[in-house]
């Protein structure tokens, strides 16, 4: 049996899925908070919408436990992840793990949590939310933005890590 299906349109999903992991991609952990505990996922479908004013977004699983926290909580912080941090991106995308555990972090000025080791930390509000999909685009106004640390960026391409390789 394979893992193949088609999508109504008539595309492959494996084709789709394997094109798609040909765009290289920077590697974030999206944090929040309910009354009870902290929660956090790893996405690599982060980016930049607006200067002015500050918009960020992100792409988020319907079903994910990051976006059934976020429909009660509009503030979270998108922790941007430098190279080595492999395993702490790992952490954050296996279910079912006690994320914050061995993780370093404070909550920041909104109560989410700032991952302290993190190449830069971006709290945000949420603006809008588009569904799209099987996810969700979540709009953030940034209002706050936490040190920068001068590293290299951790990369995610063709389904695996990957480290920058100097300037062309």
């Amino acid at each position: 049996m394979t893992d193949t299906h088609l999508l109504p349109s008539g595309l492959d999903t494996r084709d789709l899925r394997s094109a798609l992991g040909r765009f290289a991609t920077g590697v974030a952990v999206v944090t929040t908070r309910d009354a009870r505990h902290a929660v956090g996922m790893t996405v690599n479908s982060f980016c930049s919408v607006s200067l002015d004013p500050p918009l960020v977004l992100f792409c988020v699983g319907h079903r994910s436990q990051l976006r059934r926290v976020l429909s009660a909580s509009t503030a979270y912080a998108v922790n941007l992840l430098a190279a080595g941090q492999e395993r702490l991106s790992g952490q954050f995308a296996r279910p079912g793990l006690d994320r914050f555990g061995a993780v370093r972090w404070r909550p920041g000025t909104t109560g989410s949590p700032v991952l302290i080791d993190a190449l830069a930390a971006l709290e945000c509000i949420t603006e809008q939310v588009i569904a799209a999909g099987d996810h969700d685009i979540v709009l953030g106004r940034v209002v706050e933005v936490h040190p920068v640390t001068e590293a290299d960026p951790l990369v995610f391409f063709g389904g695996s890590y990957r480290r920058l390789q100097g300037n062309v």
